[in-house]
């Protein structure tokens, strides 16, 4: 294992997400305009250290054990370097257990901060890779790396994905419940097998979907309906299945954010969106382009 080099402070922005989109389970996400911003500097000796302010803030693991300097020390592992210390500090604007990507985000900003001080010799599909290891899945990670609407698969060599660019007329709202979810709680309420004609269906959805949001947004009401996973999950979320039924009644493109228990809305041009009592309701762009990285001179 090669030594660590002192190198400069990095700084990195990392973009709220929306996965699933109704039909494309664990394959198709969405960046949302609001941001993370994580800033890491080494330090002498091998201590972790991390400052959080927003989301998470007294709540979270102060040490090695918080998922950002977690996956930096996955990252330098990767690239065969011993792990230096580190100083970080988290300034979170994601909520927390809402489906919305706040650990792909987390994810995220820690492979590309570990490569930014280890002098930035990764591609954007090694880091595509290294993060979907780490997360388990890509549709999150996908969108939080390369901005977008992100069509993520899996293959023998990891993660790999592709980034569209959404029709300006779809508008995105997140409407986003006080009450938390667990990515792997909600998985326990899908079953192992679902019938034949249900994944016929989404199969569908999922590819008028990938037309609708770039070219024909007329067609996303019907492109994000789903039969493969919603369903199954909504006695563990009953407010936000209520409000996913309540949208939809009234034509409005709506799904559960990834596992839930967020709402998301594409509106089209300006079309209106009903109010959503006991939920807060966020009207954000697409985040459009790869998250970046800035280093500076340590002070």
């Amino acid at each position: 294992m090669g030594a660590f080099r002192t190198g400069p402070r990095a700084t990195v922005r990392v973009p709220a997400t929306s996965a699933n989109l109704g039909p494309g389970f664990d394959s198709l996400g969405l960046a949302l305009d609001l941001c993370d911003e994580v800033t890491a500097e080494t330090t002498s000796g091998t201590a972790v250290t991390v400052e959080v302010e927003g989301e998470g803030a007294g709540t979270v693991a102060a040490d090695e054990r918080h998922l950002v300097a977690s996956s930096m020390l996955r990252t330098f592992k990767h690239l065969d370097l011993a792990p230096p210390g580190l100083r970080l500090k988290c300034r979170n604007r994601i909520p927390h257990a809402r489906g919305l990507g706040s650990s792909s985000a987390a994810i995220v900003a820690g492979v590309m901060l570990a490569d930014a001080l280890a002098g930035a010799s990764l591609t954007r599909s090694e880091k595509l890779v290294i993060a979907g290891e780490i997360e388990g899945h890509p549709d999150n990670v996908a969108p939080c790396l390369l901005g977008g609407f992100t069509i993520a698969y899996s293959t023998a060599d990891g993660a790999r994905a592709l980034s569209l660019d959404p029709s300006p007329r779809v508008h995105p709202w997140v409407f986003v419940p006080r009450t938390r979810g667990l990515t792997a709680v909600a998985r326990t309420a899908l079953p192992e097998r679902v019938p034949h004609a249900d994944a016929v269906f989404n199969l569908s959805r999922s590819a008028l979907l990938v037309a609708a949001i770039s070219r024909q947004p007329s067609r996303l009401f019907e492109a994000t309906d789903d039969r493969l996973h919603q369903g199954y999950r909504a006695e563990g979320m009953p407010e936000s299945a209520e409000l996913l039924e309540r949208l939809r009644a009234v034509g409005i493109a709506a799904a559960i954010s990834g596992a839930g228990p967020s709402v998301l809305a594409l509106a089209v041009d300006d079309a209106p969106v009903p109010e959503a009592p006991g939920f807060a309701a966020l009207r954000l762009d697409v985040a459009e382009g790869a998250a970046q990285v800035a280093t500076s001179p340590n002070e």
